[in-house]
Protein backbone atom coordinates (compact mmCIF):
# COMPACT_ATOMS: atom_id res chain seq x y z
CA UNK A 1 0.00 0.00 0.00
CA UNK A 2 2.51 2.26 0.80
CA UNK A 3 4.34 1.83 -2.63
CA UNK A 4 1.09 2.82 -4.45
CA UNK A 5 0.65 5.78 -2.34
CA UNK A 6 4.64 7.18 -2.76
CA UNK A 7 4.70 6.55 -6.67
CA UNK A 8 1.50 8.51 -7.27
CA UNK A 9 2.89 11.67 -4.90
CA UNK A 10 5.01 14.50 -6.69
CA UNK A 11 8.43 14.20 -5.22
CA UNK A 12 10.13 12.92 -2.28
CA UNK A 13 8.83 15.61 -0.16
CA UNK A 14 5.34 14.69 -1.04
CA UNK A 15 6.64 11.19 -0.35
CA UNK A 16 7.03 12.14 3.24
CA UNK A 17 3.91 13.41 3.80
CA UNK A 18 2.31 10.02 2.32
CA UNK A 19 4.41 8.18 5.13
CA UNK A 20 2.89 10.66 7.81
CA UNK A 21 -0.34 10.39 6.30
CA UNK A 22 -0.34 6.22 7.40
CA UNK A 23 0.42 7.25 10.64
CA UNK A 24 -3.26 8.42 10.36
CA UNK A 25 -4.39 4.84 10.30
CA UNK A 26 -2.48 3.16 12.34
CA UNK A 27 -2.27 5.16 15.61
CA UNK A 28 -4.72 3.95 17.77
CA UNK A 29 -5.61 4.32 21.72
CA UNK A 30 -3.92 7.68 21.62
CA UNK A 31 -4.58 10.82 23.80
CA UNK A 32 -6.28 13.67 21.64
CA UNK A 33 -4.51 17.31 20.86
CA UNK A 34 -6.44 19.97 19.74
CA UNK A 35 -6.32 22.55 16.94
CA UNK A 36 -4.81 26.03 17.24
CA UNK A 37 -5.83 29.41 18.45
CA UNK A 38 -5.47 31.87 15.62
CA UNK A 39 -2.14 34.10 15.23
CA UNK A 40 -2.78 37.50 16.75
CA UNK A 41 -5.99 37.21 18.23
CA UNK A 42 -7.48 38.85 21.40
CA UNK A 43 -7.33 35.36 22.71
CA UNK A 44 -4.00 34.69 22.27
CA UNK A 45 -3.19 38.28 24.22
CA UNK A 46 -5.24 37.34 27.11
CA UNK A 47 -3.49 34.28 27.59
CA UNK A 48 -0.34 35.94 27.48
CA UNK A 49 -1.30 37.94 30.15
CA UNK A 50 -2.89 35.69 32.17
CA UNK A 51 -0.12 33.15 32.61
CA UNK A 52 2.36 36.36 33.52
CA UNK A 53 -0.14 37.66 36.02
CA UNK A 54 -1.19 33.96 37.53
CA UNK A 55 1.93 32.35 37.05
CA UNK A 56 2.48 29.60 34.26
CA UNK A 57 2.13 26.55 36.83
CA UNK A 58 0.83 24.21 33.47
CA UNK A 59 4.32 25.25 31.57
CA UNK A 60 3.07 26.59 28.67
CA UNK A 61 6.42 27.37 26.27
CA UNK A 62 4.97 30.60 24.70
CA UNK A 63 7.90 31.07 22.50
CA UNK A 64 6.14 28.64 20.28
CA UNK A 65 3.11 29.41 18.53
CA UNK A 66 0.47 29.63 17.51
CA UNK A 67 -1.16 27.88 21.38
CA UNK A 68 -2.81 25.18 21.51
CA UNK A 69 -6.62 25.42 22.36
CA UNK A 70 -6.37 22.52 24.92
CA UNK A 71 -3.27 24.48 26.79
CA UNK A 72 -6.14 27.32 26.90
CA UNK A 73 -9.03 25.46 28.20
CA UNK A 74 -6.33 23.61 30.64
CA UNK A 75 -4.89 26.92 31.93
CA UNK A 76 -8.35 28.50 32.66
CA UNK A 77 -9.60 25.80 34.53
CA UNK A 78 -6.60 25.86 36.68
CA UNK A 79 -6.64 29.17 37.12
CA UNK A 80 -10.47 29.21 38.40
CA UNK A 81 -9.88 26.82 40.89
CA UNK A 82 -6.68 27.90 42.46
CA UNK A 83 -7.22 30.51 45.17
CA UNK A 84 -6.86 33.69 43.51
CA UNK A 85 -8.07 36.71 43.95
CA UNK A 86 -9.78 37.59 40.69
CA UNK A 87 -11.10 41.10 39.93
CA UNK A 88 -14.34 41.02 37.22
CA UNK A 89 -12.65 41.78 33.86
CA UNK A 90 -10.15 39.08 34.49
CA UNK A 91 -13.23 36.09 35.69
CA UNK A 92 -14.94 37.94 31.93
CA UNK A 93 -11.73 36.91 30.24
CA UNK A 94 -11.46 33.15 31.58
CA UNK A 95 -15.21 32.86 31.07
CA UNK A 96 -13.99 34.55 27.09
CA UNK A 97 -11.25 31.93 26.58
CA UNK A 98 -13.77 28.60 27.63
CA UNK A 99 -16.53 29.61 25.73
CA UNK A 100 -14.18 30.11 22.53
CA UNK A 101 -12.11 26.79 23.42
CA UNK A 102 -15.35 24.56 24.82
CA UNK A 103 -14.09 21.46 22.76
CA UNK A 104 -12.86 19.46 25.86
CA UNK A 105 -16.16 20.32 28.44
CA UNK A 106 -17.03 17.04 28.26
CA UNK A 107 -14.31 15.57 29.29
CA UNK A 108 -13.05 18.46 31.68
CA UNK A 109 -12.71 16.63 35.60
CA UNK A 110 -14.80 19.79 37.39
CA UNK A 111 -17.98 20.16 37.36
CA UNK A 112 -19.75 23.69 36.73
CA UNK A 113 -22.70 25.12 36.89
CA UNK A 114 -24.88 26.01 33.60
CA UNK A 115 -25.80 29.39 32.24
CA UNK A 116 -27.63 30.33 29.78
CA UNK A 117 -27.29 33.20 27.82
CA UNK A 118 -31.07 34.93 26.59
CA UNK A 119 -29.06 35.83 22.94
CA UNK A 120 -25.49 35.69 22.14
CA UNK A 121 -24.91 38.61 24.23
CA UNK A 122 -23.66 38.69 27.97
CA UNK A 123 -27.07 38.65 29.27
CA UNK A 124 -27.82 35.20 31.24
CA UNK A 125 -29.63 33.75 33.66
CA UNK A 126 -28.50 30.35 36.00
CA UNK A 127 -30.59 27.15 35.19
CA UNK A 128 -28.71 25.15 37.72
CA UNK A 129 -26.31 25.61 40.59
CA UNK A 130 -23.92 22.99 41.75
CA UNK A 131 -21.90 22.16 45.13
CA UNK A 132 -19.06 23.41 43.47
CA UNK A 133 -18.09 26.63 43.77
CA UNK A 134 -16.29 27.20 40.44
CA UNK A 135 -16.67 30.89 38.65
CA UNK A 136 -16.53 29.46 35.53
CA UNK A 137 -19.53 28.59 34.06
CA UNK A 138 -21.09 25.95 31.24
CA UNK A 139 -22.63 28.33 28.58
CA UNK A 140 -25.16 27.73 26.39
CA UNK A 141 -27.75 30.07 23.98
CA UNK A 142 -31.52 30.12 24.95
CA UNK A 143 -32.50 30.72 21.05
CA UNK A 144 -31.08 28.15 20.44
CA UNK A 145 -31.68 27.83 16.11
CA UNK A 146 -32.31 24.43 14.37
CA UNK A 147 -30.91 22.68 17.83
CA UNK A 148 -26.96 23.45 16.47
CA UNK A 149 -27.34 26.52 15.40
CA UNK A 150 -25.62 28.84 18.48
CA UNK A 151 -26.27 26.10 20.99
CA UNK A 152 -23.29 28.36 22.64
CA UNK A 153 -23.03 32.12 22.43
CA UNK A 154 -19.03 31.56 20.50
CA UNK A 155 -19.92 29.23 17.75
CA UNK A 156 -22.73 29.50 14.84
CA UNK A 157 -22.37 25.79 14.71
CA UNK A 158 -21.80 23.12 16.81
CA UNK A 159 -22.44 19.27 16.85
CA UNK A 160 -20.69 17.29 19.49
CA UNK A 161 -20.79 13.27 19.17
CA UNK A 162 -19.27 10.98 21.43
CA UNK A 163 -16.69 9.81 17.97
CA UNK A 164 -16.89 13.36 16.55
CA UNK A 165 -16.87 17.22 17.29
CA UNK A 166 -17.38 19.43 14.44
CA UNK A 167 -17.55 23.80 14.78
CA UNK A 168 -18.60 25.74 11.75
CA UNK A 169 -18.13 29.54 12.37
CA UNK A 170 -18.46 32.78 9.33
CA UNK A 171 -15.28 35.03 9.26
CA UNK A 172 -16.02 38.40 8.07
CA UNK A 173 -13.38 41.74 7.99
CA UNK A 174 -15.26 44.65 6.24
CA UNK A 175 -14.17 48.31 6.50
CA UNK A 176 -13.77 51.90 5.12
CA UNK A 177 -11.33 54.87 5.56
CA UNK A 178 -10.12 57.87 4.25
CA UNK A 179 -6.77 58.77 3.72
CA UNK A 180 -5.11 62.36 3.49
CA UNK A 181 -4.73 63.27 -0.06
CA UNK A 182 -6.36 60.65 -1.40
CA UNK A 183 -9.81 60.86 -3.97
CA UNK A 184 -10.65 57.13 -3.04
CA UNK A 185 -11.58 55.14 -0.04
CA UNK A 186 -9.30 52.57 1.21
CA UNK A 187 -10.89 49.40 1.47
CA UNK A 188 -11.10 45.91 2.54
CA UNK A 189 -13.89 43.05 2.33
CA UNK A 190 -13.01 39.22 3.89
CA UNK A 191 -15.69 36.71 3.72
CA UNK A 192 -14.70 32.76 5.00
CA UNK A 193 -15.43 29.94 6.91
CA UNK A 194 -13.79 28.78 9.41
CA UNK A 195 -14.08 25.03 10.32
CA UNK A 196 -12.44 22.68 13.11
CA UNK A 197 -13.11 19.71 15.03
CA UNK A 198 -12.32 16.03 16.42
CA UNK A 199 -12.64 12.43 15.53
CA UNK A 200 -12.52 9.47 18.01
CA UNK A 201 -10.72 12.09 20.23
CA UNK A 202 -7.20 11.58 18.77
CA UNK A 203 -7.10 12.96 15.05
CA UNK A 204 -8.11 16.91 15.12
CA UNK A 205 -8.81 19.02 11.90
CA UNK A 206 -8.73 22.72 10.81
CA UNK A 207 -9.52 24.67 7.74
CA UNK A 208 -10.14 28.34 6.86
CA UNK A 209 -10.96 29.51 3.56
CA UNK A 210 -10.90 33.46 3.22
CA UNK A 211 -11.56 35.51 -0.06
CA UNK A 212 -10.63 38.78 0.36
CA UNK A 213 -10.39 42.38 -2.15
CA UNK A 214 -8.57 45.41 -0.40
CA UNK A 215 -7.57 48.83 -1.37
CA UNK A 216 -4.13 49.36 0.31
CA UNK A 217 -2.65 52.87 1.96
CA UNK A 218 -0.01 54.19 -0.71
CA UNK A 219 2.69 52.85 1.23
CA UNK A 220 1.43 49.21 1.23
CA UNK A 221 0.86 49.72 -2.46
CA UNK A 222 4.21 50.70 -3.12
CA UNK A 223 5.43 47.52 -0.92
CA UNK A 224 3.48 45.38 -3.48
CA UNK A 225 4.37 46.70 -6.80
CA UNK A 226 8.13 46.22 -5.69
CA UNK A 227 8.05 42.68 -4.30
CA UNK A 228 5.26 41.33 -6.78
CA UNK A 229 3.25 40.55 -3.62
CA UNK A 230 0.70 41.43 -1.17
CA UNK A 231 1.99 41.54 2.82
CA UNK A 232 0.94 38.23 4.19
CA UNK A 233 -0.51 37.53 1.35
CA UNK A 234 1.83 36.83 -1.75
CA UNK A 235 0.47 36.13 -5.18
CA UNK A 236 -3.60 38.54 -5.98
CA UNK A 237 -4.93 39.66 -8.65
CA UNK A 238 -6.25 43.33 -9.98
CA UNK A 239 -9.28 44.36 -8.47
CA UNK A 240 -11.37 46.69 -9.22
CA UNK A 241 -14.89 48.19 -7.88
CA UNK A 242 -17.94 49.84 -9.17
CA UNK A 243 -19.35 50.79 -6.29
CA UNK A 244 -16.48 52.73 -4.64
CA UNK A 245 -14.99 53.92 -8.26
CA UNK A 246 -11.61 52.68 -8.05
CA UNK A 247 -9.77 50.36 -10.26
CA UNK A 248 -6.65 49.98 -8.24
CA UNK A 249 -7.80 47.16 -5.99
CA UNK A 250 -6.13 43.69 -5.37
CA UNK A 251 -7.91 40.40 -4.65
CA UNK A 252 -6.46 37.50 -2.82
CA UNK A 253 -7.42 34.54 -1.42
CA UNK A 254 -6.18 33.57 2.18
CA UNK A 255 -6.43 30.04 3.47
CA UNK A 256 -4.81 27.44 6.44
CA UNK A 257 -6.04 23.89 7.13
CA UNK A 258 -4.16 21.15 8.77
CA UNK A 259 -4.76 17.56 10.42
CA UNK A 260 -2.96 16.18 13.15
CA UNK A 261 -2.79 13.01 15.61
CA UNK A 262 -0.61 11.97 18.59
CA UNK A 263 2.11 9.28 18.10
CA UNK A 264 2.38 9.22 21.51
CA UNK A 265 1.49 10.74 25.01
CA UNK A 266 3.93 13.39 24.74
CA UNK A 267 4.52 13.22 20.78
CA UNK A 268 2.36 14.69 17.78
CA UNK A 269 2.21 15.28 14.32
CA UNK A 270 0.68 17.86 12.37
CA UNK A 271 0.60 18.78 8.64
CA UNK A 272 -1.14 21.08 6.57
CA UNK A 273 -0.63 24.95 5.66
CA UNK A 274 0.05 27.42 7.59
CA UNK A 275 2.04 30.28 9.54
CA UNK A 276 4.14 29.78 12.58
CA UNK A 277 5.95 32.41 15.37
CA UNK A 278 8.40 31.58 17.69
CA UNK A 279 9.18 34.31 20.08
CA UNK A 280 7.72 36.63 22.48
CA UNK A 281 8.21 39.98 20.85
CA UNK A 282 6.44 42.17 18.47
CA UNK A 283 8.51 40.69 15.90
CA UNK A 284 10.33 37.73 15.51
CA UNK A 285 14.04 37.23 14.34
CA UNK A 286 14.01 33.54 13.91
CA UNK A 287 10.22 33.02 12.55
CA UNK A 288 7.73 35.24 12.14
CA UNK A 289 3.93 35.21 10.82
CA UNK A 290 4.88 38.24 8.41
CA UNK A 291 4.87 35.76 4.68
CA UNK A 292 2.02 33.97 3.32
CA UNK A 293 1.21 30.54 4.59
CA UNK A 294 3.24 27.75 3.48
CA UNK A 295 2.76 23.93 2.98
CA UNK A 296 4.16 22.22 6.38
CA UNK A 297 5.08 18.81 8.60
CA UNK A 298 5.92 19.83 12.16
CA UNK A 299 6.16 17.47 15.16
CA UNK A 300 5.66 18.44 18.59
CA UNK A 301 7.53 17.19 21.43
CA UNK A 302 6.38 18.01 25.04
CA UNK A 303 7.94 15.91 28.04
CA UNK A 304 9.00 17.57 31.67
CA UNK A 305 10.38 21.22 30.68
CA UNK A 306 10.91 20.65 27.45
CA UNK A 307 8.84 21.46 24.02
CA UNK A 308 10.86 20.62 21.20
CA UNK A 309 9.78 21.69 17.48
CA UNK A 310 10.44 20.27 14.36
CA UNK A 311 9.46 22.14 11.40
CA UNK A 312 9.57 20.86 7.83
CA UNK A 313 7.97 23.80 5.14
CA UNK A 314 7.62 23.94 1.34
CA UNK A 315 8.27 27.36 0.42
CA UNK A 316 8.27 29.36 -3.19
CA UNK A 317 9.81 31.63 -5.54
CA UNK A 318 7.38 33.39 -7.47
CA UNK A 319 7.27 33.79 -11.04
CA UNK A 320 6.84 36.82 -13.21
CA UNK A 321 3.25 37.80 -12.43
CA UNK A 322 3.16 37.78 -16.59
CA UNK A 323 3.40 34.62 -16.63
CA UNK A 324 0.09 32.85 -15.85
CA UNK A 325 -0.51 29.45 -15.22
CA UNK A 326 2.81 27.68 -14.73
CA UNK A 327 4.12 25.96 -12.03
CA UNK A 328 6.07 27.86 -9.18
CA UNK A 329 9.17 27.14 -8.56
CA UNK A 330 9.84 25.65 -4.80
CA UNK A 331 12.29 25.85 -1.81
CA UNK A 332 12.49 24.10 1.52
CA UNK A 333 13.50 24.86 5.27
CA UNK A 334 13.77 22.63 8.51
CA UNK A 335 13.66 24.41 11.37
CA UNK A 336 14.11 22.63 14.84
CA UNK A 337 13.57 24.78 18.42
CA UNK A 338 14.15 23.49 21.81
CA UNK A 339 12.48 24.80 24.31
CA UNK A 340 13.43 24.48 27.98
CA UNK A 341 11.38 26.03 30.64
CA UNK A 342 14.37 26.08 33.69
CA UNK A 343 12.07 27.55 36.30
CA UNK A 344 8.61 28.69 36.22
CA UNK A 345 9.27 32.17 35.49
CA UNK A 346 12.63 31.63 32.99
CA UNK A 347 12.52 30.13 29.32
CA UNK A 348 16.01 30.17 26.79
CA UNK A 349 15.29 28.21 23.68
CA UNK A 350 18.11 27.71 20.99
CA UNK A 351 16.89 27.68 17.48
CA UNK A 352 18.69 26.13 14.26
CA UNK A 353 17.20 26.24 10.50
CA UNK A 354 18.30 25.85 6.68
CA UNK A 355 17.09 27.05 3.54
CA UNK A 356 18.19 25.24 0.22
CA UNK A 357 16.62 24.06 -3.26
CA UNK A 358 17.34 20.96 -5.18
CA UNK A 359 15.23 21.05 -7.91
CA UNK A 360 11.93 20.89 -6.47
CA UNK A 361 13.13 18.18 -4.36
CA UNK A 362 14.00 17.91 -0.80
CA UNK A 363 16.84 17.37 0.84
CA UNK A 364 16.20 14.26 3.19
CA UNK A 365 19.74 14.51 4.97
CA UNK A 366 17.63 17.46 6.63
CA UNK A 367 15.06 15.40 8.07
CA UNK A 368 17.10 14.33 11.61
CA UNK A 369 15.68 16.23 13.99
CA UNK A 370 18.41 16.39 16.41
CA UNK A 371 21.33 17.01 14.46
CA UNK A 372 23.32 20.08 13.59
CA UNK A 373 22.42 21.67 10.09
CA UNK A 374 25.63 23.23 9.74
CA UNK A 375 27.54 19.36 10.57
CA UNK A 376 24.81 18.19 7.27
CA UNK A 377 25.55 21.18 4.94
CA UNK A 378 29.60 20.58 5.45
CA UNK A 379 29.10 16.65 4.86
CA UNK A 380 26.66 16.93 1.26
CA UNK A 381 28.97 19.94 0.08
CA UNK A 382 25.64 21.91 0.01
CA UNK A 383 25.70 25.84 -0.53
CA UNK A 384 22.60 26.14 1.66
CA UNK A 385 21.52 29.10 3.78
CA UNK A 386 21.94 27.76 8.00
CA UNK A 387 20.55 30.49 10.74
CA UNK A 388 20.96 30.18 14.18
CA UNK A 389 19.24 31.50 17.24
CA UNK A 390 17.99 31.97 21.00
CA UNK A 391 15.64 33.05 22.73
CA UNK A 392 15.23 34.14 26.36
CA UNK A 393 12.21 35.56 28.20
CA UNK A 394 11.91 36.09 32.02
CA UNK A 395 9.06 36.83 33.97
CA UNK A 396 9.51 38.88 37.33
CA UNK A 397 6.81 40.14 39.80
CA UNK A 398 3.56 38.96 38.03
CA UNK A 399 4.00 42.13 36.28
CA UNK A 400 7.13 42.55 34.18
CA UNK A 401 8.31 40.23 31.16
CA UNK A 402 11.68 40.54 29.74
CA UNK A 403 12.68 38.90 26.41
CA UNK A 404 15.05 38.95 23.56
CA UNK A 405 16.61 36.93 20.71
CA UNK A 406 19.74 36.95 18.74
CA UNK A 407 20.38 35.55 15.08
CA UNK A 408 23.23 34.16 13.55
CA UNK A 409 23.34 33.51 10.04
CA UNK A 410 27.34 34.28 9.83
CA UNK A 411 30.43 35.85 11.13
CA UNK A 412 33.97 35.58 11.13
CA UNK A 413 35.40 35.99 14.97
CA UNK A 414 38.50 37.87 14.49
CA UNK A 415 36.51 40.11 11.57
CA UNK A 416 33.94 40.43 13.93
CA UNK A 417 36.29 41.71 16.97
CA UNK A 418 38.42 43.87 14.68
CA UNK A 419 35.19 46.28 14.24
CA UNK A 420 35.50 46.82 10.51
CA UNK A 421 32.39 46.44 9.10
CA UNK A 422 33.40 43.10 7.70
CA UNK A 423 30.16 42.56 5.41
CA UNK A 424 29.77 38.88 6.28
CA UNK A 425 29.18 39.42 9.90
CA UNK A 426 25.61 39.34 9.44
CA UNK A 427 23.46 38.99 13.33
CA UNK A 428 20.31 40.60 14.93
CA UNK A 429 19.24 41.54 18.18
CA UNK A 430 15.94 41.66 20.11
CA UNK A 431 15.23 43.23 23.49
CA UNK A 432 11.83 43.76 24.77
CA UNK A 433 9.69 44.30 28.25
CA UNK A 434 6.02 44.29 28.83
CA UNK A 435 4.66 45.61 32.00
CA UNK A 436 0.94 44.54 32.81
CA UNK A 437 -1.27 46.40 34.68
CA UNK A 438 1.23 49.28 34.64
CA UNK A 439 1.19 51.65 37.43
CA UNK A 440 -1.33 49.92 38.94
CA UNK A 441 -3.60 50.91 37.10
CA UNK A 442 -5.90 47.37 35.64
CA UNK A 443 -5.56 46.20 32.33
CA UNK A 444 -2.86 48.75 31.30
CA UNK A 445 -0.39 46.93 29.67
CA UNK A 446 3.07 48.52 28.32
CA UNK A 447 5.18 46.97 26.17
CA UNK A 448 8.78 48.37 24.38
CA UNK A 449 10.90 46.45 21.98
CA UNK A 450 14.18 47.29 20.44
CA UNK A 451 15.63 45.40 17.03
CA UNK A 452 18.84 45.95 15.52
CA UNK A 453 19.40 43.95 12.14
CA UNK A 454 22.52 43.80 10.04
CA UNK A 455 23.18 44.71 6.80
CA UNK A 456 22.58 41.25 4.09
CA UNK A 457 21.51 39.25 7.19
CA UNK A 458 19.09 36.53 5.90
CA UNK A 459 20.49 36.85 2.56
CA UNK A 460 22.47 34.54 0.37
CA UNK A 461 24.94 34.24 -2.81
CA UNK A 462 22.27 31.96 -4.14
CA UNK A 463 18.76 33.78 -4.80
CA UNK A 464 16.75 30.40 -3.85
CA UNK A 465 18.28 30.33 -0.62
CA UNK A 466 17.52 33.50 0.98
CA UNK A 467 15.59 33.58 4.10
CA UNK A 468 12.26 34.06 2.07
CA UNK A 469 8.90 33.17 1.40
CA UNK A 470 7.49 34.36 -2.07
CA UNK A 471 9.52 37.70 -1.80
CA UNK A 472 8.26 38.37 1.91
CA UNK A 473 10.76 37.51 4.60
CA UNK A 474 10.12 34.91 7.06
CA UNK A 475 11.32 37.10 9.81
CA UNK A 476 11.54 40.74 9.83
CA UNK A 477 9.15 42.75 7.55
CA UNK A 478 11.83 45.23 6.60
CA UNK A 479 14.21 42.81 6.04
CA UNK A 480 17.65 44.11 7.51
CA UNK A 481 20.07 46.86 8.07
CA UNK A 482 17.95 48.47 10.51
CA UNK A 483 17.28 49.63 14.12
CA UNK A 484 13.69 50.15 15.02
CA UNK A 485 12.02 51.04 18.72
CA UNK A 486 8.65 49.62 18.64
CA UNK A 487 5.68 51.04 21.51
CA UNK A 488 2.52 49.22 22.28
CA UNK A 489 -0.11 50.92 24.84
CA UNK A 490 -3.27 48.59 25.53
CA UNK A 491 -6.15 49.31 27.82
CA UNK A 492 -9.36 47.59 28.52
CA UNK A 493 -11.56 50.09 30.97
CA UNK A 494 -14.34 47.42 30.43
CA UNK A 495 -14.71 43.72 29.36
CA UNK A 496 -15.85 44.69 25.70
CA UNK A 497 -13.88 47.66 24.96
CA UNK A 498 -9.99 47.69 24.31
CA UNK A 499 -8.07 50.82 23.39
CA UNK A 500 -4.53 50.42 21.90
CA UNK A 501 -1.64 52.79 20.68
CA UNK A 502 1.22 51.75 18.89
CA UNK A 503 4.37 53.22 17.42
CA UNK A 504 6.99 52.49 15.73
CA UNK A 505 10.45 54.26 15.06
CA UNK A 506 13.15 52.61 12.07
CA UNK A 507 16.14 53.75 10.59
CA UNK A 508 17.29 51.77 7.60
CA UNK A 509 19.41 52.30 5.02
CA UNK A 510 17.40 51.52 1.41
CA UNK A 511 19.03 50.19 -2.07
CA UNK A 512 20.15 52.89 -4.96
CA UNK A 513 19.11 51.37 -7.89
CA UNK A 514 21.10 48.61 -9.09
CA UNK A 515 22.99 48.55 -6.09
CA UNK A 516 22.68 46.29 -3.31
CA UNK A 517 23.60 48.00 0.47
CA UNK A 518 22.20 45.23 2.59
CA UNK A 519 18.76 46.44 3.18
CA UNK A 520 16.92 43.39 0.29
CA UNK A 521 17.56 39.79 0.93
CA UNK A 522 16.36 39.16 -1.95
CA UNK A 523 19.27 40.45 -3.67
CA UNK A 524 22.78 38.49 -3.97
CA UNK A 525 24.72 39.30 -1.64
CA UNK A 526 27.50 38.24 -4.20
CA UNK A 527 27.18 41.52 -5.81
CA UNK A 528 27.49 43.50 -2.53
CA UNK A 529 29.33 47.21 -2.89
CA UNK A 530 32.13 46.72 0.03
CA UNK A 531 33.54 44.36 1.83
CA UNK A 532 34.45 46.18 4.93
CA UNK A 533 32.85 49.47 6.36
CA UNK A 534 29.18 48.25 6.54
CA UNK A 535 27.43 49.73 9.30
CA UNK A 536 23.53 50.26 9.62
CA UNK A 537 21.87 52.48 7.91
CA UNK A 538 23.99 52.43 4.82
CA UNK A 539 22.39 52.92 1.24
CA UNK A 540 20.03 55.62 0.78
CA UNK A 541 19.29 56.79 5.03
CA UNK A 542 15.75 56.38 5.50
CA UNK A 543 13.35 57.23 8.81
CA UNK A 544 10.15 55.39 9.35
CA UNK A 545 8.02 56.82 11.90
CA UNK A 546 4.29 55.32 12.83
CA UNK A 547 1.45 56.03 15.11
CA UNK A 548 -1.86 54.44 15.33
CA UNK A 549 -4.86 54.42 17.31
CA UNK A 550 -7.76 52.06 18.12
CA UNK A 551 -10.61 51.24 19.52
CA UNK A 552 -12.34 47.80 19.45
CA UNK A 553 -16.11 47.06 20.77
CA UNK A 554 -16.79 43.76 21.28
CA UNK A 555 -21.12 43.20 20.67
CA UNK A 556 -20.92 39.83 20.84
CA UNK A 557 -18.30 36.74 21.14
CA UNK A 558 -15.92 36.90 18.63
CA UNK A 559 -18.15 40.27 16.41
CA UNK A 560 -15.92 43.40 16.83
CA UNK A 561 -16.55 47.01 15.50
CA UNK A 562 -13.47 48.98 15.18
CA UNK A 563 -12.20 52.78 15.02
CA UNK A 564 -9.10 53.54 14.01
CA UNK A 565 -6.49 55.95 12.88
CA UNK A 566 -2.71 55.67 11.47
CA UNK A 567 -0.43 57.74 10.43
CA UNK A 568 2.98 56.48 8.68
CA UNK A 569 5.63 59.15 7.44
CA UNK A 570 8.64 58.24 5.79
CA UNK A 571 11.86 60.45 5.00
CA UNK A 572 14.59 59.99 2.50
CA UNK A 573 18.00 60.86 1.67
CA UNK A 574 16.32 60.92 -1.77
CA UNK A 575 13.09 62.81 -1.87
CA UNK A 576 11.50 61.36 -4.18
CA UNK A 577 11.36 58.21 -1.65
CA UNK A 578 9.40 60.47 0.83
CA UNK A 579 5.69 58.99 1.71
CA UNK A 580 3.63 60.58 3.82
CA UNK A 581 0.23 58.87 4.72
CA UNK A 582 -2.25 59.51 7.17
CA UNK A 583 -5.59 57.71 7.42
CA UNK A 584 -8.72 56.97 9.67
CA UNK A 585 -11.29 54.27 9.68
CA UNK A 586 -14.37 52.16 10.73
CA UNK A 587 -14.36 48.36 10.59
CA UNK A 588 -16.78 45.12 11.68
CA UNK A 589 -15.39 41.86 11.82
CA UNK A 590 -16.38 38.67 13.23
CA UNK A 591 -13.92 35.60 14.07
CA UNK A 592 -11.46 37.12 12.27
CA UNK A 593 -8.24 39.59 14.04
CA UNK A 594 -7.46 42.98 13.11
CA UNK A 595 -4.92 43.53 9.95
CA UNK A 596 -2.60 45.36 10.77
CA UNK A 597 -0.05 47.43 8.36
CA UNK A 598 2.95 47.99 10.73
CA UNK A 599 5.92 48.48 8.61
Amino acid sequence: MFKIICYGLRDKFSALIGLVAIWFFVCVNLMGQSAHIPLGSETQYAIERLQIRYGNPLGIHTSLKPYRRLDAFNLVFHLDSAEVAFGYRDLNALQWILDENNDYLETANTPLSEIQYIDSSKTFYTLSESDHKARLQRSTSKRTFLKHFYHTPAHFFELNKKHFQLKINPVLNFGLANAAGDDHLLFQNQRGIAIRGRIDTRIYFHTEVLESQFRFPDYVVDFTQRFQAVPGAGFFKNYRSSIFDFDNGVDFLLSNAYIGIPISDHVHVEFGHGRHFIGNGIRSLLLSDFSPEYFYLKFNTRVWKFHYQNLFGELLRPRERTLADRLLPKKYFAAHHLSLQLTPSFNVGIFETVVFARENQFEFQYLNPIILYRSVEGAIGSPDNVLIGIDLKWDMFKRISIYGQFILDEFKLNELTSGNGWWANKYGLQLGARYFDAFSIPFLDLQVEYNSIRPYTFSHNDSTANYSHYNQSLAHPLSSNLREVLLRLNYQPHPRVTLRFHSMFAITGEDPTGENWGSNLLLLNQNREQDFGNEIGQGIATDINLFGFDVSYRLKPGFYIDLYQQRRMKASAEPTRELNTRYWGIAVRWNLSRTRLEF
